[in-house]
């Protein structure tokens, strides 16, 4: 069976280290035991290094999505038992309905270039979602865990942890790859937390997030003063005088964003 050659194109860099995949593999949590396996979804196989460690486990029913026609014929030739757990897709363009009607976790090696779109396909999926282990860049992992007043501290911090408890687990060296990246690696994982509802409007909310980043050098003052304006023009001078303007946004937790979309709602 010939190899897969790690592609540019797809953010490809194939995990090695089989005691890193095993670590990886051990972070997937199933509660329900081999009495109830849970339903799982690896995204991004490739050469299927958590795949084999992942089907031995009694306790996890899996399935597989991966977009490299090589890969998943590589996958085929040598895993048995691929029938009907592996599909050669997009995930970013799946109906995850169609493939697990109920909750299901997620985990994988997710391709660097994209990770962010994943994350944000999992929160469209957040009610279904309980669990993801994944591996990404360092950077992008820390980002997402880190708390607020922290200077990596972003649109994806909040939006992911209004939803999720996010876990920084360990760090993994550019030589457990082949071909090795640029950057340090790291592997994160997500649970769903016990929040049903922001309690605001939440488009709204996603926002007034985003604007607030968008200018992140400045204060909440200068970013939202456009949306405060489109919504009401005559009493933004006031609205934005108030003392939560003056700070930056990544000094507002998950909770100051939804507070803060409140006071937009009375404007």
């Amino acid at each position: 069976m010939q190899k897969v050659r790690p592609k540019k194109s797809l953010g490809q860099h194939f995990l090695t280290d089989k005691d890193i995949a095993a670590r990886i593999v051990d972070s997937l949590e199933a509660p329900g035991g081999a009495a109830s396996p849970e339903d799982v979804l690896e995204v991004g196989p490739g050469t299927g290094v958590l795949t084999g460690i992942l089907l031995k486990r009694p306790d996890v029913n899996l399935k597989m999505v991966e977009l490299d026609p090589e890969a998943v014929e590589f996958l085929r030739g040598n895993y048995p038992g691929m029938e009907g757990r592996l599909m050669e897709a997009d995930f970013l363009k799946m109906n995850l309905a169609a493939i697990f009607p109920g909750n299901f976790s997620i985990i994988g090696n997710f391709p660097y270039n994209i990770s962010s779109q994943i994350f944000f396909k999992v929160l469209e999926q957040r009610d279904r979602i309980p669990q993801v282990v994944c591996m990404i860049q360092k950077e992008v992992a820390q980002r997402i865990a880190e708390p607020p007043g922290t200077k990596t501290y972003g649109i994806l911090s909040v939006f992911l942890q209004a939803w999720y408890d996010i876990e920084y687990l360990f760090t993994v060296g550019p030589g457990s790859f082949a071909p090795p990246p640029k950057v340090q690696s790291a592997v994160i994982r997500l649970r769903r937390n016990s929040r049903t509802a922001l309690g605001c409007d939440e488009a709204l909310f996603r926002t007034i997030v985003k604007s607030s980043f968008g200018l992140r050098r400045k204060t909440l003052r200068n970013s939202l003063k456009p949306l405060a304006m489109g919504i009401n023009a005559g009493k933004a001078a006031e609205f934005l005088s108030a003392p939560v303007f003056d700070l930056r946004p990544e000094k507002l937790s998950v909770e100051d964003f939804i507070s803060l979309t409140l006071l937009f709602g009375e404007l």
